[in-house]
């Protein structure tokens, strides 16, 4: 049976609407967090779970965790029904969200990890080593006496991950942890996965907007729209259903070059060369280079793909998202 089994899962909440002028109560709204979602997750895997604000990726993530209940379906994390006996089931599974701490604010994060150490009964020797161990894979040994409150953000994220992983866990729920993280921090977060994901085969789920996050560590990803999945495969196939615009820069040897293109092709001058832009469902790649080369001798030629960023804002559209 596969490590994470979610069949059927739909969850709704009550909202109450602002009062309207001259009237005594609130009207009730029910908004449909999740509907019907099923999805499987084998032990080891490192899955991307997209989608818009308000989709319902960290509705899941609560419920996978125990902190929900859902109103239907079923799930199973390693054998286990999250929201039930949750004192034993937190102890296989670490979580991090991006704008929520775990950690103590005025106290150096050494006495944080002490204090999980006695939560989760971690045996002295286990907990040297697994502290020595990731305080060096997340560069965090100068830090560890300093408060958090004194620390960046991207430290105290970095800090944050130390202790969602101090017990070991066989599972790792991420909600948006890079969220206003900076470039280089970002980088490091992403090695450090990867890192956990290969040497302790931990399982993680990985939700975020960045799309770079997912690009860089996620071969699988499933895609969630108005409480419901929408697609469940590889990153590269949902990229290249959506990938359907390029961009060419191209300077000739002399400014008085001008290259002969269909009508589905726009071009436009810039500086002393073109911006070109094109579709492969419309022209291949290889016959727009022929046509190009065809106009004279070409000093400098880069061909841009799309921005994944632009492709998943394009599919976020086309399903109504």
């Amino acid at each position: 049976m596969s490590y994470i089994h979610v069949n059927h899962l739909s969850k709704q909440f009550q909202i109450r609407r602002k009062r309207e002028k001259g009237s005594l109560l609130r009207e009730k709204k029910t908004v449909q967090a999740l509907e019907d979602v099923s999805f499987d997750i084998e032990r080891g895997e490192l899955i991307g779970y997209i989608g818009p604000n308000g989709a319902g990726k960290s509705t899941t993530v609560k419920i996978l965790s125990g902190i929900l209940t859902p109103d239907g379906g079923e799930a199973l994390v390693g054998g286990q029904i999250p929201w039930k006996n949750r004192k034993e089931y937190v102890r296989h599974i670490g979580v991090v969200f991006g704008q929520r701490m775990q950690l103590w604010w005025d106290v150096p994060i050494l006495d944080s990890y002490s204090l999980l150490k006695d939560i989760y009964r971690i045996p002295e020797t286990a907990y040297q080593k697994r502290l020595n161990e990731l305080t060096e894979a997340l560069n965090l040994g100068e830090l560890l006496r300093t408060p958090l409150r004194q620390m960046s953000l991207g430290q105290r994220m970095r800090a944050e991950l130390c202790g969602s992983l101090l017990h070991q866990p066989e599972m790792l729920f991420l909600d948006e942890p890079t969220i206003g993280l900076d470039a280089v921090s970002k980088l490091a977060l992403r090695d450090f996965l990867k890192w956990e994901n290969r040497e302790h085969r931990t399982t993680i789920l990985l939700t975020t907007h960045d799309m770079e996050d997912i690009a860089a560590l996620c071969s699988r990803v499933m895609v969630l729209g108005h409480g419901q999945k929408l697609y469940d495969g590889s990153l590269q196939d949902l990229l290249h259903r959506y990938d359907r615009r390029r961009d060419v820069d191209i300077r000739y040897d002399g400014n008085d070059r001008m290259p002969v293109l269909p009508e589905s092709v726009m071009m436009r001058k810039e500086g002393e060369g073109f911006r070109i832009t094109y579709e492969p469902d419309q022209i291949p790649t290889a016959e727009l280079l022929s046509l190009l080369q065809q106009a004279g001798p070409i000093r400098e030629l880069t061909v841009q793909p799309q921005n994944i960023d632009h492709m998943i804002a394009e599919m976020y559209r086309e399903m109504g998202l």
